[in-house]
């Protein structure tokens, strides 16, 4: 999928995920189409690249070691207002895409996206819309629960005590509710 006409006169990505293996085969993916790919590891790391040069494109992480990818979406946004931004994340809650989309993020993608997913997400315009979902598979009872436990920590500017008080549960509890993978 050879795309680099719709790139655009400024092929710069910043690809942040902590999995460095996932980030280097990406990033190889990336370059091959293209684009001139910076990695970072962390969100320190992504914030020292976006303040060297911030990116006409980026590929976010949500969930990073030392902090949460939506926060270098705070700093692309800051640094080059018109930067083209896909948070990508294993944990894929509706919540934490209406916040990355809020937040000016172009696109969410769910874990395992693959290198096409990210070119398309990259360089697509909202021209197309996402399929609406099956009504013969609901959401499960755990995925509604995750949902709404997700929508308030948003809400609440992800402070997880905050949220705990709100949800009645305990801080520990939420902590590690939110550290899992959402429910199917």
């Amino acid at each position: 999928m050879a795309e680099d006409q719709d790139i655009g006169p400024d092929p710069s990505l910043l690809l942040i995920d902590d999995d460095e293996i996932f980030l280097n085969r990406l990033a190889r993916a990336m370059e091959k189409r293209g684009f001139h790919v910076t990695r970072a590891l962390s969100v320190a790391e992504a914030r020292a690249a976006v303040h060297l040069s911030a990116p006409a494109f980026a590929v976010v992480d949500l969930r990073l070691e030392d902090g949460n990818g939506l926060d270098v979406v705070d700093a692309l946004r800051e640094a080059r207002e018109n930067t083209r931004i896909v948070v990508l994340t294993g944990y894929g809650a509706i919540a934490t895409a209406v916040a990355a989309i809020k937040m000016g993020a172009s696109d969410y993608l769910a874990k395992p996206a693959d290198a096409d997913d990210v070119t398309r997400a990259l360089l697509s315009h909202g021209e197309t819309l996402p399929p609406p979902p099956s009504p013969e598979a609901p959401m499960s009872a755990d995925r509604v629960r995750w949902e709404h436990i997700q929508r308030v920590y948003e809400q609440c500017d992800r402070n997880v005590s905050e949220t705990a008080r709100r949800l009645h549960m305990h801080r520990r509890t939420l902590q590690r509710i939110l550290a899992k993978r959402s429910p199917k």
